[in-house]
């Protein structure tokens, strides 16, 4: 179905339908969110998909424009991309020592956000939470390396 979605956008834009452009797609879906051009680009090598980066970087670009990506920047200057669900808020916790990224669940935060955009009166038709911190692995790590210095 993303994929009739994808064909029919491009087309109203004027842009070619192409097997990469829709390999690129698969692999979101297939693998799921959370992929930099560079991860997208190593799936499709090991899928036997002959594409240049450069290919893999314009078309994360043109999707993301299109509306069926979203882009994330975990770390400066660093992208990765999800299938953009326009028709549900979507939050993220990212690691600023990693850059892993979780999704999140805020359900019980929406009615919360959709008073204060009212009480404003901003009418609200989405919104994104971002929660930067260190993640699990990254806290250990740093619990490790301080055990470490204190029994020194």
């Amino acid at each position: 179905m993303l994929k009739d979605v994808m064909r029919k956008k491009l087309r109203e834009q004027g842009n070619r339908v192409t097997a990469q452009r829709e390999a690129i797609l698969k692999i979101f879906e297939e693998v799921g969110d959370h992929l930099g051009a560079e991860d997208v680009y190593q799936l499709l090598l090991r899928r036997r998909r002959r594409i240049s980066k450069a290919t893999v970087y314009r078309t994360l670009e043109l999707l993301t424009s299109m509306g069926l990506l979203r882009r994330l920047e975990p770390n400066e200057g660093v992208y990765r991309y999800e299938l953009a669900e326009s028709s549900s808020n979507h939050h993220h916790a990212i690691c600023t020592s990693c850059g892993t990224i979780m999704n999140i669940d805020l359900k019980d935060l929406e009615n919360s956000i959709q008073q204060a955009a009212e009480s404003i009166g901003f009418n609200m038709t989405n919104y994104s939470v971002v929660i930067y911190g260190l993640c699990p692995s990254c806290q250990k790590k740093i619990n490790a390396e301080t055990e470490m210095i204190s029994s020194k």
